[in-house]
């Protein structure tokens, strides 16, 4: 399952890098052991939140840089080279979005239902019932609340980012779970026709 979940996600990151970068995205430039800048200190500051780099984030792109990017490469099915072009830029690229839906739908709950919430994202991903790409599941319409609220665009922090880490490397709380709600704040009492699996903190989560 492991293994299915990161192939999967590496599958979507490839029509993720084909058909939704922006042009700056496409056009960023590639980072690499001397290369020095803020697009640097911010691809170390992700890495930093991820749990990959373990130092303050210092713009330089030497050693300890490399081997946190080749860490977040393996992890997620990118060629380890510790180089950061096109497809880890990608990868890092979905992270951030589900990182962004998990403190925006989760924040204040365990770290558990954090990495539940990350691992329904995927679940949608896998399933034939729903958009087969990230960006897809998440700006689906009505499909996520922080989206709507705009709770979305809050800065996650380090514990969203680590628990989008778990759930892509097999770590799966809402034991499969399509949906999730927390009951005292459904305005469409549709979703208590779903089958539900198990509930963490405020949120029930359902199939």
């Amino acid at each position: 399952m492991k293994k299915l979940k990161v192939l999967i996600f590496a599958l979507f990151t490839m029509v993720f890098l084909g058909f939704s970068q922006t042009s700056a995205e496409a056009h960023a430039p590639n980072l690499h052991i001397g290369v020095s800048g803020d697009g640097v200190k911010e691809l170390q500051t992700k890495l930093k939140k991820l749990g990959y780099f373990n130092t303050s984030a210092t713009g330089y792109y030497g050693p300890i840089t490399q081997n946190a990017v080749i860490e977040f490469q393996r992890d997620f099915n990118v060629a380890a080279t510790g180089f950061t072009g096109p497809l880890t830029r990608a990868r890092l690229a979905e992270v951030d979005m589900m990182a962004h839906v998990v403190n925006g739908e989760a924040r204040g709950e365990s770290y558990t239902g954090q990495v539940a919430v990350a691992a329904v994202i995927l679940n949608r991903i896998d399933s034939a019932k729903f958009p087969n790409s990230t960006y897809n599941v998440i700006f689906q319409r009505n499909a996520f609340t922080a989206v709507n609220d705009g709770q979305y665009n809050y800065e996650p922090n380090a514990s969203a980012y680590q628990a989008v880490r778990a759930a892509v490397k097999g770590s799966d709380p809402s034991l499969g779970a399509t949906y999730y709600y927390n009951p005292r704040g459904v305005t469409d009492t549709w979703i208590f026709s779903r089958t539900t699996i198990t509930k963490i903190g405020k949120h029930v989560f359902a199939k």
